[in-house]
């Protein structure tokens, strides 16, 4: 029987429990959430040298969104490259994007120094044509290409038919710098890394309350407190409550995963040429993978709801069927939701809010490399006074209007499923 339990939990890598908070301490920076943000954050620090650094979860390490993702690792942001273009201008878009490219490239590195052990399949992903008119994959081509100086390989409708044998697709382009992982044994391995580097981690710990304290700030828990020169707020869709202006401006907007039963041979029906991660044009896309122990793992849809189990397995064994028909029956094993951190203006919010409290959210579904990215430009930051942070400037703490702005993501959700259906009838 389902109960909740994601692939990953069940499957992670026996690590360290680290204690509950417990008594009165001092910090140089405190983070609060061991999600990627703050694990990347954390351990940028400790690479650069900081001491004093404790990190603060409420529940374990990974336990969001982190622990609970597709495992892509591939660069840009929820915001797509024209309107990033749009916004920034050529120069600083291009510089803003690079720096998640950068972080791809981040991720190998510390999956080879720390010896993560996280199922790392460094084949790319694809994005598959859902409808027949090839126009969007065309001009996203030439747009990566000019304005990023990224190439996306162009396949064509018979070479992606023999990479994933579906007559659901049309073309697709391929992200070979790319790769896809054991998200939560990632988070697990870079929790390690950052506690052999001196890194203080203190799970079951929420964080109640954050005060001015002096030139500091004093964080509170259940179970004692740490006064910090500096803080990062890094909890993305599970919000602290700990300062109105950072809860405002993230919706947390839930998405929805399963894994199956082991298929041994089958899954070579879905993957024929390929190991490569895949996911569609549509804006409710489906993103899907295989798993070393043969499952298959499949992710999708948006909602401001979280769902039972059972409903998340039925809603996305329908949408597997509308791919692999063959697949209709498939036993599914694990399914799963959670919450990403969704702000308005689709992209990282990155900034010092006042002197000494800082913000690592806002990555909006398109986490793993935003996220790497992001906590290394807050760590060089507060280590080195590097002003990377703004070129994020224009993406303030915006307000999302809750409630009614959960409303209204729900709506646009809608518009834009029904949108894709009708194009879907029409191509």
């Amino acid at each position: 029987m389902l109960d909740g339990t994601t692939y990953y939990r069940a499957t992670a890598t026996p690590g360290i429990a680290y204690p509950p908070l417990d008594g009165a301490h001092d910090a140089s920076v405190a983070v609060v959430g061991a999600g990627f943000a703050g694990l990347a954050t954390a351990l940028g620090l400790a690479e650069r040298g900081v001491a004093g650094v404790v990190l603060l979860e409420a529940e374990e390490t990974g336990h969001g969104a982190s622990g609970r993702n597709g495992g892509f690792v591939f660069g840009g942001y929820s915001l797509g490259e024209d309107a990033l273009v749009r916004e920034l201008g050529a120069e600083r878009a291009r510089r803003v994007y690079k720096r998640t490219v950068s972080a791809v490239e981040l991720v190998r590195r510390r999956i080879a120094r720390y010896a993560i052990a996280c199922d790392p399949v460094d084949e790319g992903i694809i994005w598959a044509n859902w409808f027949r008119d090839d126009r969007v994959l065309r001009e996203r081509q030439v747009l990566l290409r000019e304005h990023y100086g990224v190439e996306w390989e162009w396949i064509p409708r018979e070479r992606m038919r023999e990479l994933v044998p579906t007559t659901r697709y049309d073309a697709g382009l391929w992200e070979r710098n790319a790769l896809h992982v054991h998200p939560l044994n990632y988070a697990l391995g870079v929790s390690r890394a950052a506690a052999e580097q001196g890194i203080r981690i203190h799970e079951r710990s929420r964080a109640t309350g954050l005060a001015r304290d002096g030139a500091g700030w004093r964080i509170t828990t259940p179970g004692g407190s740490i006064r910090a020169k500096k803080v990062v707020l890094a909890c993305g869709g599970y919000l602290a409550g700990l300062d109105s202006r950072f809860d405002r401006a993230i919706l947390p907007i839930a998405t929805y995963a399963m894994a199956t039963e082991p298929l041994g041979d089958r899954i070579r029906e879905i993957f024929a040429g390929t190991r490569a991660a895949v996911y569609d044009t549509r804006f409710a896309f489906d993103y899907y993978r295989p798993l070393p122990d043969t499952r298959l793992l499949w992710g999708g849809r948006i909602s401001i709801l979280e769902r039972s189990p059972a409903a998340v397995a039925r809603l996305l064994k329908r949408d597997v069927a509308r791919v692999f028909p063959s697949f209709a029956d498939v036993r599914i094993d694990y399914a799963w939701s959670g919450f990403m951190g969704y702000p308005r203006q689709k992209m990282p919010q990155l900034r010092e809010v006042e002197p000494g409290l800082w913000s690592a959210q806002g990555f909006g579904g398109h986490g793993f490399a935003t996220t790497t990215a992001g906590g290394e430009i807050v760590a060089a930051a507060i280590a080195e006074g590097d002003r990377a942070f703004e070129d994020y400037a224009r993406y303030d703490l915006v307000s999302t209007f809750k409630p009614l702005g959960m409303l209204g993501a729900q709506l646009e959700y809608w518009r834009f499923e029904l949108l894709d259906a009708l194009r879907d009838r029409t191509s």
